[in-house]
């Protein structure tokens, strides 16, 4: 059954790499629908399509599947710069119809308002020192092949899938500082710009928690985690994991609001409260 949200948050999608879990995300947004879309970034990378990447059909059936959801739900869709597509500088900021591409978006719901942003810019690494940030990008690329090979055997023994990089990256030290220190610093900037709360994606870490009084919220990826953030009409937030939906109910031909009681597996849930408006864009 197809659940209706007032507003879906995905990023990272990194599409042109064999890594990105295209057909997943999109059969993700089969099952919902939504007033507004919002993705936060990387949702193309266009750095590894300079190099070794290639586009498949599945990665035009993602962009295909948003056509659908202006068209038959007259969708607004928000495609926010990531560093991965930083090729869209060329055009930004740029409106057409439902779809706005921009660097980032303040976001009023329930009374309260939200910073999204891919979360690069907070990132001096990626900012100020690009060559490391792409000897990075070879690393995590390599520990996706690596990963890749490893859950190919997992499954020839029935074993569960396995995130190797999200195992390194719990067990390197400066990794989980690196992760703290980011989160804390976008807590800190939504503060500066009077903002409730951030969202943000970049570091393929879901996350839902309160930091200072700042809510921070982190859509993940679709890469690894499959994951995204979504607010139902009465502006409750929560993570939604694509391993826990039951696709057994799914159906083209009924919407049911998310305010109906659902069996919906989530976590990290939060309560807000108010009316969405997007200021400064006219659609």
């Amino acid at each position: 059954m197809k659940t209706d949200f007032k507003t879906i948050v995905i990023s990272d999608v990194h599409l042109g790499t064999k890594g990105s879990k295209a057909k997943e995300v999109s059969r993700f947004l089969k099952q919902y629908s939504c007033e507004n879309l919002i993705l936060n970034g990387d949702i193309i990378d266009g750095w590894q399509l300079k190099k070794s990447g290639s586009w498949k059909r599945k990665h035009t059936r993602f962009f295909n599947r948003i056509l659908k959801m202006i068209e038959s739900n007259n969708t607004k869709v928000f495609y926010l710069r990531g560093n991965h597509d930083d090729f869209l500088d060329q055009i930004l900021p740029l409106q057409i119809g439902n779809l706005s591409i921009q660097n980032d978006l303040v976001y009023e719901s329930n009374g309260k308002k939200f910073f999204i942003t891919h979360g690069d810019v907070f990132d001096s690494v990626t900012s100020n020192f690009r060559w490391i940030a792409y000897l990075g990008d070879i690393g995590y690329t390599f520990l996706l092949w690596l990963n890749r090979q490893v859950n190919y055997h997992r499954r020839r023994k029935g074993l569960s899938y396995f995130s190797l990089s999200q195992y390194v990256k719990g067990k390197v030290k400066s990794a989980i500082s690196y992760i703290d220190e980011y989160e804390t610093e976008l807590a800190k900037m939504a503060k500066s710009r009077g903002c409730d709360g951030i969202i943000c994606g970049h570091i393929h870490k879901a996350e839902n928690r309160t930091i200072e009084g700042i809510t921070y919220m982190n859509s993940g990826d679709w890469v690894e985690t499959m994951s995204a953030l979504a607010e139902d009409h009465k502006g409750n937030w929560q993570l939604i994991y694509y391993s826990e939906i039951d696709f057994k109910k799914e159906s083209e031909e009924t919407i049911i609001p998310i305010d109906s009681k659902i069996d919906l597996k989530t976590v990290a849930f939060s309560n807000l409260s108010g009316e969405l408006k997007f200021p400064n864009f006219k659609i």
